[in-house]
């Protein structure tokens, strides 16, 4: 029976990669909470707190923690005397989690649970006490070195990001300083925002089937043509909202860091329609829509958005077409438009190729760890002589 009716205790959650942690100062959870806590079921130290949706990917985690977690985990009282810190690492292990997959069920991959009744019948494999406290030992000592690792080469990506948006900033700054600055308005011929009825909650499926964008295919200066939503068969296009290679898109809507987000539309696309959260920017012959997303994309224009975005919630606010119209923007001709262009995008290319390189690492950090848990929990090798010297052999920072 659920132990629920405390508020007040630390809200936990179960990670994938960590087990059962606590919320509280995380900035890596997107989930929000409920408005109402009393409503979620207590847990003590040693208790199995399983996210029976997310089993089958490892979000199961023995607690170290007295909290309060979602009233729909499933959670076990211990009745036993076993190390728990070796039964965290076992039933995230890729054995267990193979077996969760295999029990859970639902309509769609990503949409499967994990009933009650299937967890408790499941076996568990378990050395003498004494061999699971070394095995416990080693793997906090060898997780430890690797996530130190991943630490570093994440911070090593935020770097490269950030020297790219460095780079941008340099030489738009450098134009406003030798050509002056005009608003957006002297170059835009119209701002229109498009429509957004209701969709199949997938992309389409055929070539001949509409879509309807989505916010996230506007993001950081890329345009991402598969994040649509399908036009349900019967609803009519609208094709003056259809989308063409070379639009300026401007987000209208979103959080405060994201608002007024941009993008050109690179490729020809067919068949995608300007949804009401995005506006399409009409500009003058002799400016470059390339050229505007850089600089809206520059430090001085996301202050000036931040400065002008509108919104009763943090969470969520607007631009006005009015606002977008009075971006700053550096007099340019063409040529150094282009020039400014083709600058930014040596350089992104050049960050890019790291950034991939730094992503391949942390792959195969992960992998490397995953599979050094699955053969410490199962015995594949003896803890007590095994060194993790080549835990991370291939992976450089």
């Amino acid at each position: 029976m659920k132990d629920i009716d405390h508020p007040d205790e630390a809200l936990l959650s179960v990670y994938r990669e960590h087990g059962v942690v606590k919320r509280e100062g995380r900035d890596d959870n997107f989930n929000k909470a409920a408005l109402d806590r009393s409503i979620y079921q207590l847990v003590h130290p040693g208790w199995l707190v399983v996210n029976r949706m997310k089993a089958w990917q490892g979000a199961v985690g023995i607690s170290p923690f007295r909290g309060i977690v979602s009233g729909h985990y499933i959670c076990f009282r211990p009745t036993h005397g076993e190390e728990p810190r070796f039964l965290n690492w076992l039933f995230r292990s890729g054995v267990y989690t193979a077996e969760f997959a295999s029990l859970s069920r639902g309509v769609r991959p990503n949409q499967v649970e994990i009933d009650n009744d299937w967890l408790r019948s499941l076996k568990v494999m378990l050395p003498l006490c004494e061999e699971q406290r070394r095995i416990a030992d080693f793997l906090d000592a060898e997780t430890a070195r690797i996530d130190q690792i991943v630490t570093l080469l994440r911070v090593l990506a935020d770097r490269l990001s950030e020297r790219e948006n460095a780079v941008r900033d340099g030489l738009v700054e450098a134009l406003f300083e030798a050509e002056g600055t005009v608003p957006l308005r002297r170059f835009t011929t119209r701002i229109e925002q498009g429509e957004s009825p209701q969709c199949d909650a997938v992309p389409r499926q055929h070539p001949n089937d509409w879509g309807v964008l989505k916010l996230s295919s506007v993001k950081r200066g890329r345009f991402i043509a598969v994040e649509h939503k399908r036009l349900p068969d019967g609803v009519t296009p609208n094709s003056s909202y259809l989308i063409k290679r070379g639009d300026l898109l401007v987000t209208r809507a979103n959080t405060p860091n994201l608002v007024g987000d941009v993008a050109v539309v690179g490729d020809e696309v067919e068949r995608l329609l300007l949804p009401d959260l995005i506006y399409r920017v009409g500009l003058a012959e002799d400016v470059s829509a390339d050229f505007i997303a850089q600089v809206g994309l520059s430090g001085r224009v996301r202050s000036f958005i931040e400065s002008v975005a509108r919104g009763s919630s943090q969470s969520m606010v607007k631009l006005r077409g009015e606002d977008i119209k009075a971006w700053p923007v550096p007099r340019a001709s063409r040529d150094q438009q282009m020039k400014l262009v083709r600058e930014v995008d040596e350089s992104a290319a050049s960050t890019a190729r790291l950034i991939d390189l730094v992503r391949h690492q942390l792959h195969l950090l992960a992998e490397r760890r995953q599979a050094l848990i699955t053969a410490a929990v199962t015995g594949q090798f003896d803890v007590s002589t095994a060194s993790g010297r080549n835990v991370t052999d291939g992976v450089t920072v």
